[in-house]
């Protein structure tokens, strides 16, 4: 896990590993497969509830959604159905579905994926797509909150977790594309859409660890 190169945003803040050193599908889906994400262990319902709880709050009865990124155990997608929301899974792995993300949902919910993505900028301008303007976006991913800590940091020391999102970086993609940030306790945010300003691109500064 040593001698990793991380480049950092010098206006969002988003820290990500140097490209040459993502890891390629098939060793991502190893280390996934040993997760062990089953939708009835009631530990981990009380996980995605962090989630859950407050999104649920938010929407209006017969909302529909999308669970981007669901992995091999859609708990969180059970979870939202027996509380009466129609959800549709995408995953590039457990559900590649392509249709699925030419639709348009109330809310999207993205747990414990945001660190797994290659190409974080491409994936926001399709949740900007995929989140009907006042729909919600619904994050779960440990905040890079101490660049101290980082080298030590367990977060990081997953082989596929290579992009770290800091409140900053929420702050300012919500400035930048028109979007409310709910904040809440770490690791959770919850992101309404408004009306989608202008993108624009950043170069990057290099951090390593």
């Amino acid at each position: 896990m040593e001698g990793r190169r991380y480049l950092r945003c010098p206006q969002c803040r988003l820290t990500f590993l140097s490209r040459d050193q993502l890891p390629d599908r098939s060793q991502e889906k190893q280390q996934y497969d040993l997760h062990e994400n089953d939708p009835d262990d009631p530990g981990y319902r009380r996980f995605l509830d962090q989630v859950a709880a407050p999104l649920t709050a938010r929407l209006p009865a017969g909302a529909r959604g999308l669970d981007f990124g669901c992995g091999p155990g859609p708990a969180l997608a059970r979870m939202l159905e027996e509380a009466g929301f129609t959800m549709r899974l995408w995953d590039p792995i457990y559900a590649d579905q392509p249709a699925v993300l030419a639709d348009q949902y109330d809310f999207v919910t993205c747990t414990e994926v945001l660190e797994h993505l290659h190409q974080p900028e491409r994936e926001w301008a399709r949740f900007q797509t995929l989140v009907a303007p006042g729909g919600w976006l619904a994050v779960m991913t440990r905040f890079l909150v101490d660049d101290g800590h980082f080298p030590r940091w367990h977060y990081r020391r997953d082989p596929t977790h290579v992009c770290f999102w800091q409140p900053h970086t929420f702050e300012w993609l919500a400035r930048r594309d028109g979007w409310e940030v709910v904040w809440l306790d770490n690791p959770v945010a919850l992101l309404r859409r408004g009306k989608a300003g202008q993108r624009q691109g950043a170069p990057a500064e290099a951090a390593t660890a």
